[in-house]
């Protein structure tokens, strides 16, 4: 029993430190700069295509 904790207490030390450097991480990255405009992208609707607007008939060749 105690040779396990003794592996899974540092082990366990080593995963926080992992977290809280990606955590930092993308925060020094901006991440969560703008967590608002994400939300309000997926409400707006897409534009419909205008009439000068090509469209491929074979999209994936």
């Amino acid at each position: 029993m105690m040779a396990s904790m003794m592996l899974l207490i540092p082990l366990s030390l080593l995963m926080l430190g992992a977290a809280v450097w990606a955590f930092f991480w993308a925060v020094d990255r901006g991440q969560f700069e703008d967590l608002e405009q994400p939300s309000r992208l997926a409400l707006e609707e897409d534009q419909l295509p205008t009439a000068d607007a090509k469209i491929d008939p074979h999209p994936h060749s």
